[in-house]
């Protein structure tokens, strides 16, 4: 046979595959419900394991098995060696498998609450749910919690696989309750189709095929649903969109903008958008490794050429000119929080979507919603694993489509800008109407003049410590040198800013995070004044002294570290605070029971021990000087 030509056979088998729909589903629910043995079960009902794979399975189900002497078919997916020591799914397993009827790839997320990142995680790509019930113990928190999530992120269809029936006696009342109990704790997530199944994972009950042990049920098995389910909907009907990933540039002849289609079709001679900018031009080419195409659709990863010359980075969006997605700093979300740090309204993250990212801070959480009742509660923060309706403001607009139209450009992530870590995932609800359209007045005089006028250079000293440092003993001393000096400042002490401005503000985390967000704002048009603005704050969190120097230019911020042991604060302790706090009496106090982070790398370090407040000011003085401030 020629090597160069393709058996006829395989041509046929190639071309089959290709016309096959590929469903993309996961499997989730409450911890022990049998999810990896249910996926198990699939691969070897459909005789998809290979011999080895077999032989390999049933070595380590003598090893790692939790099922006696049988095969344990949950090993087939649950890869990490902690996953086997405690019988439990931690990361998301994928598998692809095929039937004659259809290719899946399915994700196998984590029952675990710790986990419920991994479960999103594996929800945000699927276009079905199957939602395992343990048919022993019902609806449970995490059954809840995990429907819910499959709701938030665009899931429509739903499968109920209400498992270990046998272990109820294949007891029909059983499922029939459980079923009624899904619809009427689902009713309102909007699901296209809900249908239950009741099956046993363990003994292949329904699976792939019907059961011997339930003559009352007619429904479907669990494969057969899968492989006849409608989940196309109207994607290729939806308006183009286009995020670039990479700007091509391998010559001066040549320059691609290379990304995967979000929605929608295109072809050379579509008119496009530039989505942030709104430049105008028409797609020449669509170029891949194989060849260039007549057409790309959703999903198909391409380069696109244009007519024109025109700015597109990465980030920017290339969108149908007659349907536009919204670009806005401002926006409502649904996030689902990950980290074990609670989730605090002001301090600022990373926003990362598909290809675009900008720093965003959450003005206001609206409500956080019970995942048993799925009411909407009032709250300050979010703690792990909860959802809140949140209002967002990024410093830079970016461009989206509400979540509910298009889930690849309406979702995002929230990245801590300390730690680099995911701390949340969002899906944007919509724009708000706010400071977008506000539009900045040009004044004629600037801060520079300002301050040029009064002969001195605009800061703000930012002073930080324990309570007790000394730090408002040191800014008051540095005004009055100030004021012989000649020079223009204000004192912004914490004490005092709490009798008027924050009064309204208590000493949680959460008003604590609004307090410095608010002293912040003043400070920034203090500066735009002229003057030196001494700010004299606990300011206890580093993320929130970040944020202030993020709002102003470089060079404006100062940070002072005012550096003096809880003991000896504690020891001096002018307000008697730190004695009722010792004794119980003041709760949230710095350095007892609510943290200081001290700051890692001050612009200036002042270690009070053995130094007397002038000794103090002089080193003030002289580090100030040589940053040009003095």
């Amino acid at each position: 046979m020629n090597t160069l030509e393709t058996p006829v056979a395989l041509k046929s088998f190639l071309a089959e595959q290709e016309q096959k729909t590929l469903l993309r589903f996961l499997t989730c629910g409450s911890v022990d419900d049998g999810k990896s043995t249910l996926i198990g079960r699939l691969l070897y009902d459909t005789k998809l394991i290979y011999e080895d794979q077999l032989a390999a399975l049933e070595n380590e189900s003598r090893k790692w098995g939790t099922v006696g002497e049988d095969i344990d078919l949950a090993l087939l997916v649950d890869g990490l060696e902690a996953e086997r020591e405690q019988g439990i799914t931690i990361d998301v397993a994928y598998r692809f498998f095929s039937t004659s009827r259809r290719k899946f790839i399915v994700a196998d997320t984590p029952g675990h609450e710790q986990y419920t990142r991994n479960m999103a995680t594996g929800a945000s790509t699927a276009d079905l749910a199957v939602v395992l019930v343990d048919a022993r113990k019902g609806i449970l928190t995490q059954t809840r919690r995990h429907t819910f999530i499959a709701s938030l992120l665009g899931i429509r269809h739903i499968i109920v696989a209400i498992n270990k029936i046998d272990l109820v006696n294949y007891d029909r009342t059983i499922f029939d309750q459980i079923n009624e109990d899904f619809r009427a704790m689902s009713a309102d997530m909007n699901f296209a189709s809900i249908t239950p199944i009741p099956l046993s994972a363990r003994y292949g009950d329904n699976v792939t095929a019907p059961s011997p042990n339930m003559d009352w049920y007619n429904g479907p098995t669990l494969l057969g649903h899968l492989e006849t389910v409608d989940f196309e909907d109207e994607r290729l009907e939806s308006p183009f969109r286009f995020p670039v990933q990479y700007v091509l540039r391998p010559d001066l002849n040549f320059r691609g903008f290379a990304g995967t289609l979000a929605a929608g079709t295109v072809k050379p001679g579509d008119p496009v958008v530039v989505a942030k900018s709104g430049k105008p031009s028409t797609v020449k080419r669509i170029v891949t490794m194989d060849g260039d195409l007549d057409m790309a659709v959703e999903g198909q990863a391409v380069t696109l050429v244009l007519e024109d010359e025109i700015e597109v980075s990465r980030g920017n969006m290339l969108v149908a000119p007659a349907d536009r997605p919204e670009v806005a700093d401002q926006f409502a979300a649904n996030i689902v929080w990950f980290s074990e740090e609670p989730m605090l309204p002001g301090r600022q993250f990373i926003l990362r979507t598909e290809t675009d990212r900008a720093t965003v801070s959450i003005n206001d959480l609206r409500y956080r919603i019970d995942v048993n009742s799925f009411a909407h509660e009032a709250a300050k923060s979010l703690e792990l694993n909860e959802v809140g309706y949140c209002h967002l403001s990024a410093q830079s607009p970016i461009a989206f489509d509400p979540y509910a139209d298009n889930r690849a450009t309406g979702a995002f992530i929230l990245i801590d800008r300390l730690t680099n870590a995911t701390v949340g995932a969002g899906m944007i609800v919509h724009a708000l109407r706010r400071a977008s359209n506000v539009h900045w007045q040009a004044l004629d005089i600037g801060k520079k003049t300002k301050a040029d006028q009064k002969g001195q250079t605009a800061a703000v000293l930012w002073f930080t410590g324990l309570s007790g440092s000394g730090k408002s003993t040191i800014a008051n001393l540095l005004e009055k040198k100030l004021l012989v000096e000649g020079r223009h400042s204000t004192i912004l002490d914490g004490d005092n800013v709490r009798h008027g401005l924050n009064r309204d503000l208590g000493f949680t985390d959460e008003d604590r995070v609004e307090n410095i967000r608010r002293v912040g704002e003043v400070s920034k048009l203090m500066v735009d004044a002229g003057l030196i603005t001494l700010v004299s704050f606990i300011s206890p969190f580093r993320a929130e002294r970040q944020l202030v120097s993020d709002m102003l230019e470089e060079g404006e911020f100062v940070e002072i570290f005012v550096d003096t042991p809880f003991e000896e604060c504690a020891k001096r302790d002018p307000k008697g605070l730190y004695a009722k706090a010792l004794k119980g009496e003041i709760k949230n106090f710095t350095g007892v029971d609510s943290p200081y982070e001290a700051p890692e790398h001050p612009d200036i370090h002042l270690q009070t021990s053995g130094k007397s407040p002038e000794e103090l000011l002089e080193i003030l003085e002289n580090a100030l000087r040589a940053k040009g401030i003095l």
